[in-house]
């Protein structure tokens, strides 16, 4: 084991506070209070989920950009790069004339895009770590970091949305991206790999690239990821929801700012705790079944506070779950970083984005055909319906290895 990864076992915890920026402006804004926001606009819950389903495509194409962490700058100066720019372009698009405005929504755009260069330096960070175990416990530190500054992100902008202008809460918003990418700072630089040729180092690429993706286990893996199962849409919903619920901001603020504090990240601590001989994918797929469950109570029960308090509570914490099992399947796939761990990741989790839009763009339809009972049933089902068939498919597979 090098120098290099022995320092950074010592600093897993770092990898909580690194993937921050981009947790505030993917958990905090785009899939936590931009519906809150545009509703207070005017905007309708439809029309609401299309936008946040719009914004949520950087984070299914980043493999367009990601790789360029790989290049030029540590990935650990391109957090901080990164970071900066997503934030002077938030605090841009909240001084727009509307947050629904074709220029407000561009500019968010390309925020959320900065905000995938941190997420790709993450993961090649991340698949630098050799051992099992560290890559475990640093993707549990990893999204608990994201789920807990997401979490006082959406805490912050509930409380203080109706105590400031939309203006002064920009610059609120741009410290919450830009602070915790000070964290890279106390990151150890990772080891310089020796310097090729081009063309040489275009072949080092290729193989890595390779082992990767062409291999029989590529397939089962990216139609996983591409799954509807777990991928927690119904977050950046919740809190337009919750009027329909007769919730107040100031609760909003309570229960998806500081409870989602609390029970996401205890949740993604809870499943990386999971013994390594516990495979991954049926952990994935275990926690996503109970998250979906969690949204029965929301579709059936009747429509006041306490049932959304209680649904949402579950919810909160089995995401948190099927986000740690997430990373752990994801890293899985990724294998050794390399030379093009930030590119590698990238496009795995780009797949992984993908049931985020369209099951927020359905769970949009839903709410609009059957009302606010519609939004939680479309989730649970899919859920529930995409967990099911996997654990069939692996049952089938393992009985046949035997």
């Amino acid at each position: 084991m090098n120098s290099t990864e022995t320092k950074a076992e010592k600093r897993l915890w770092l990898f909580g506070l690194l993937i921050g920026p981009n947790a505030v402006i993917s958990h905090s804004v785009v899939g936590g209070t931009l519906s809150l926001l545009l509703r207070r606009e005017g905007v309708g819950m439809a029309r609401s989920a299309t936008i946040v389903s719009l914004l949520w495509l950087p984070f299914v194409t980043n493999f367009l950009w990601g790789p360029v962490t790989d290049f030029w700058l540590k990935r650990r100066s391109w957090i901080l790069v990164a970071s900066s720019a997503a934030a002077l372009l938030m605090v841009a698009a909240f001084h727009m004339s509307s947050l629904a405005s074709p220029a407000a929504i561009a500019l968010l755009f390309v925020s959320a895009c900065f905000g995938q260069l941190v997420l790709a330096s993450c993961g090649g960070m991340l698949g630098m770590l050799q051992s099992e175990s560290s890559r475990r416990r640093a993707g549990s530190f990893y999204q608990g970091g994201s789920l807990a500054i997401g979490s006082t992100g959406v805490f912050v902008i509930s409380i203080l949305v109706d105590r400031i202008s939309v203006h002064a809460l920009s610059w609120v918003i741009a410290f919450m991206i830009v602070l915790p990418a000070l964290g890279a700072l106390a990151m150890p630089l990772e080891q310089e790999i020796a310097r090729e040729s081009f063309r040489a180092e275009l072949g080092r690429i290729g193989r890595e690239f390779r082992t990767t993706f062409l291999r029989w286990e590529a397939l089962p893996y990216t139609l996983l990821l591409c799954s509807p199962m777990g991928s927690g849409a119904a977050i950046g919903l919740l809190t337009g929801l919750a009027k329909d619920y007769h919730v107040t901001a100031s609760e909003v603020a309570w229960m998806n700012g500081i409870a989602s504090l609390l029970l996401t990240p205890v949740g993604a601590i809870a499943a990386g705790r999971l013994p390594v001989r516990f495979k991954s994918t049926a952990g994935y797929l275990a926690m996503a079944a109970l998250n979906a469950a969690t949204l029965i109570v929301l579709w059936a029960g009747p429509m006041q506070p306490l049932t959304y308090f209680v649904s949402t509570g579950l919810f909160l914490f089995t995401i948190g779950a099927c986000y740690a099992m997430y990373t752990a399947v994801t890293l899985d796939f990724l294998g050794d970083s390399g030379k093009s761990g930030s590119a590698r990741f990238s496009l795995i989790n780009s797949v992984g984005n993908v049931p985020v839009t369209y099951v927020n763009w359905l769970d949009g339809r839903g709410y609009a055909a059957w009302g606010p009972r519609g939004l939680p049933a479309t989730e649970a089902m899919l859920g529930l319906v995409g967990s099911g068939v996997w654990a069939v498919y692996f049952f089938w597979r393992r009985k046949r290895r035997v």
